[in-house]
């Protein structure tokens, strides 16, 4: 079996290349603006598979030399959240870049608690089982978020040589 990313070697470079491509087709067909400021803030959460916080942003955009105060960063989240590009890790209260923006699917992560990389799980299963689940008991679902916490196959192998 693969070991999946965030959570093996692979060239970083390409899933931000990535992203931005992505980012910039989806705006172009909704006809949506995606900002330099915008294009920089999806470009920074996708520099890693760690989740940033808004402030996390700010501090880097200011390091950029970009003046940006906090509500410029929250509407580039907002702006980025609602084109489906990026996600909000609501118990990290942080962000990280959609690997299937443009798709309709289920938020479901991985967030190891070690290294704070956070893996998307897709697989039509996981949704089939919320929305039976759901149905079965009369529930409407309007969005969909699962968080699971716990330890990558590096961290885990780390503590194990440790």
């Amino acid at each position: 079996m693969t070991t999946p990313l965030p959570y093996r070697q692979h060239d970083h470079a390409h899933c931000v290349e990535h992203a931005l491509a992505d980012a910039r087709e989806i705006c172009k067909r909704s006809g949506a603006r995606l900002t330099p400021i915008r294009e920089r803030v999806l470009q920074l959460i996708w520099q890693s598979h760690q989740p940033l916080g808004a402030y996390e942003l700010l501090a880097a955009l200011s390091q950029d030399g970009h003046q940006a105060a906090p509500p410029t960063v929250y509407r580039a989240l907002d702006f980025l959240q609602q084109h489906g590009l990026v996600h909000r890790i609501a118990s990290l209260n942080a962000f990280v870049g959609c690997p299937h923006a443009g798709r309709a699917h289920t938020g479901c992560f991985l967030i190891c608690q070690t290294c704070r990389n956070v893996l998307e799980l897709t697989g039509k299963e996981i949704s089939a089982a919320i929305e039976q689940q759901s149905q079965r008991q009369g529930f409407r679902i309007d969005h969909v978020i699962v968080e699971i916490s716990g330890q990558c196959p590096a961290c885990q192998q780390a503590a194990a040589n440790s």
